[in-house]
């Protein structure tokens, strides 16, 4: 059994037995890695990922090969912690990839709050070696972070085999790997699971009465700051579906002006209003209103969820102003 699993790790891993001797080396199983939960762990960190780094035109398509050479890291740190380090945006030797990498585990590991080296799971040489374990452990672990309210699959477990090089030979042993933490017994409706739900999403849980209460407070707040304009707003999806309104609002509340060419004030078509919904929303990262969760083309598709969660930041950034 100890020959098979060792063939399996020098097909997965081309790092040569002398590269670890005397530490441990852990490869998830084959069977683990076609879990379903796996998987959607893996569909869910990817697509916030890029639902992240969106405006920046980056696409991560795969985990592993996607994240090794630093480029990534270094854009999510800055976008979620505000860190901007100086260093070049793509490194292209494995050298100075390794080195970008020090400084950015580094600095996320402190904003992580984990300096002591015994509970962290990846380290330099894990991520650069594309060693897909410890990648997702470092996302879920940023995700807890900077966007708790972010709902992973729950109980997500891999079976990993431990292999340990020693001159003596190589030890071989099945342990579970805990990726993500099992959901409250309580459900959904648990004090803590109550906590982490967006406002919105709460809400439109809630009666009909009681939405539409929450509805026209937040339109009353919208037209007050639109009608110095000439505007009136009344149907809330699909007067902003267009992103025009929205462009405007958050001027007239941010206190700057945004230039007519740089959006489309009459949009025709829906890769025009995407454009318009898409600048909008980083503009509002921008000022602080950290709206990652909401995808533009749910705005122009005209989903009230999307566009009351964008209505719903301002008005409470500025509803006592």
């Amino acid at each position: 059994m100890e020959g098979h699993i060792f063939e399996y790790h020098k097909e997965e891993d081309t790092v040569e037995v002398e590269s670890f001797q005397g530490g441990k080396q852990k490869v998830i199983q084959p069977t683990s890695l076609k879990d379903p939960q796996f998987e959607k762990l893996k569909e869910a960190l990817v697509d916030w990922i890029n639902r992240s780094l969106k405006s920046e035109h980056i696409v991560v398509q795969n985990l592993e090969e996607d994240l090794y050479d630093g480029l990534v890291l270094h854009h999510l740190l800055a976008r979620l912690a505000g860190i901007h380090l100086t260093m070049a945006d793509i490194a292209l030797t494995s050298v100075a990839q390794i080195r970008k990498l020090e400084v950015i585990l580094e600095e996320l590991n402190k904003r992580l709050g984990l300096q002591d080296s015994s509970h962290i799971k990846w380290d330099v040489k894990l991520i650069h070696n594309k060693d897909l374990l410890a990648t997702i452990h470092l996302l879920v672990a940023m995700v807890r972070c900077f966007q708790p309210e972010l709902d992973l699959p729950p109980n997500v477990k891999v079976e990993v085999i431990v292999l340990e090089v020693s001159r003596s030979g190589i030890k071989s042993d099945m342990q579970t790997e805990v990726l993500t933490e099992e959901s409250s017994e309580a459900g959904s409706d648990s004090p803590g699971n109550t906590e982490r739900e967006d406002p919105i999403d709460q809400l439109l849980k809630l009666d009909a009465q009681k939405v539409n209460t929450v509805k026209k407070a937040i339109l009353h707040f919208v037209n007050q700051n639109v009608t110095t304009m000439g505007l009136q707003v009344a149907d809330m999806d699909k007067q902003f579906a267009d992103g025009v309104i929205l462009l405007l609002l958050i001027g007239q509340l941010e206190g700057f002006f945004i230039p007519l060419f740089g959006f489309n004030l009459t949009p025709v078509n829906d890769s025009e209003m995407l454009h318009n919904v898409t600048l909008a929303l980083d503009l509002l990262n921008d000022t602080g209103l950290e709206l990652s969760s909401v995808d533009p083309q749910d705005i122009v598709s005209q989903d009230i969820a999307a566009t009351l969660k964008v209505l719903y930041a301002l008005f409470t950034k500025h509803k006592a102003k």
